[in-house]
C-alpha cells in the first residue's frame, strides 16, 4: 500500500467514514489531514461529526453551484 492511501485509510477509521464519504471527501479536494484534524472533541460540542461537516459543504457547494446557473439564465434571458 502507498503512503497516501494509509493516510486516507486512518482518516476513513478514525473518522467513521465509509466508501462513499472518502470519494465525496475526495470529489470536494479536502485531504485526509483535514478530516483527521476536525474530529470533534469533548470540549467542542458545537462541532459536528465529520461525517456531517463533508455533506454540509457538499450540499453548499451544490447550491451555489445552482443559484450561478439561476442567475447565468435570467442574465440571457433579460439579453435577448
Amino acid at each position: 500500500m502507498s503512503m497516501k492511501s494509509d493516510i486516507w485509510d486512518e482518516a476513513k477509521r478514525r473518522c467513521r467514514l465509509n466508501d462513499e464519504d472518502i470519494a465525496l471527501a475526495k470529489k470536494l479536494g479536502l485531504n485526509p489531514k483535514s478530516l483527521i484534524k476536525n474530529i470533534p472533541s469533548k470540549s467542542e460540542p458545537w462541532k459536528a461529526p465529520v461525517k456531517d461537516w463533508i455533506h454540509d459543504i457538499a450540499a453548499k457547494r451544490e447550491k451555489k453551484s445552482k443559484q450561478r446557473q439561476e442567475r447565468k439564465s435570467k442574465a440571457l434571458k433579460q439579453d435577448t
